[in-house]
């Protein structure tokens, strides 16, 4: 798996935050974020929705039963790097909650109708973090 996102960070910073993977209609922003236990920096690719300037990001691990490693990272260390097209800026993760997340979720659902078969695959709720300019 590490080589088919390493695949899509580099087709990423080539092509000033533009993609073609995993989907047609992906939009990516590149987290680097420190591992909870390990301590190790990482850089992760992860779909955002753009919502009134914010960046959100939805902890879906494609409707798995468990949420990605990297939301325990951000809920452990919420200081981050995030690569927008081409800006590189610090942020603070902050969890989204209620019905606010519900509403940005019904959002990313709207606007890209395949994130609505992971709420079929799961009972879990998707975390949800703003990732705001530090």
């Amino acid at each position: 798996m590490a080589s088919f996102s390493d695949s899509i960070i580099e087709e990423f910073r080539a092509n000033g935050g533009q993609v073609t993977r995993p989907y047609p209609d992906s939009t990516l922003v590149l987290v680097t974020l420190r591992g909870a236990k390990s301590g190790r920096e990482m850089t992760l690719p992860i779909e955002y929705l753009l919502d009134d300037g914010r960046l959100v990001v939805f902890g879906t691990k494609s409707g798995a039963p468990d949420n990605p490693a990297w939301v325990y990272n951000l809920r452990a260390d919420p200081d981050v790097t995030v690569e927008f097209g081409s800006e590189t800026f610090p942020a603070t993760a902050r969890e989204i909650t209620g019905e606010e997340r519900d509403r940005l979720w019904a959002t990313l659902v709207s606007n890209k109708p395949r994130f609505a078969e992971y709420t079929e695959k799961t009972d879990r709720v998707f975390p949800a973090f703003e990732l705001a300019r530090s």
